[in-house]
């Protein structure tokens, strides 16, 4: 295994330890609280599915990183493989993305609530953050789709 991969490779498992973390101790704990601070019962399971959804489709994208960066160790990086990996990659981004705006009026009913316009922001920036993630996986995408375009071109000619 080359040093390069395996150090990024050790990051990325060390990126998903404190989501998954949240995720078993925080996330009940949160949605419980905004719904008792909200003091409305009902909003505890959309805030349950929200960030439950947006933490699996986080995870996602983290094993294809990982994958992708396997495929960098078994010199499979000029490969659909690859191209497959990062339009996953787009997709989990866009998904993240997506759940955050159908979740923007509770952000806004905590942030009327409490008069804190700052709980808008953090739910603006994870939206173009990820919004962020899924253009830059999709130029990368098209990008190794052009590089092994012209690589098989290139194996063709004499």
């Amino acid at each position: 295994m080359k040093r390069e991969t395996l150090f990024l490779k050790i990051a990325v498992f060390l990126m998903g330890l404190p989501i998954l973390a949240l995720c078993i101790f925080g996330v009940p704990s949160i949605a419980k609280g905004v719904s008792e601070f909200l003091g409305m019962s009902y909003v505890h399971y959309p805030v349950l599915i929200v960030l439950y959804a947006t933490a699996a489709a986080f995870f996602l994208a983290l094993y294809q990183a990982y994958r992708l960066l396997s495929y960098i160790d078994k010199n499979k990086a000029f490969s659909d493989l690859s191209v497959t990996a990062l339009k996953n990659i787009k997709y989990c981004a866009i998904t993240i993305s997506g759940f955050y705006v159908l979740a923007m009026p509770l952000f806004y009913l905590v942030a009327e609530y409490d008069d804190a316009p700052g709980v808008i922001v953090i739910g603006l920036v994870i939206i173009f953050g990820s919004m962020v993630i899924a253009v830059f996986a999709a130029v990368l995408q098209k990008l190794l789709r052009t590089a092994i375009d012209i690589k098989s071109e290139n194996d063709l000619t004499v």
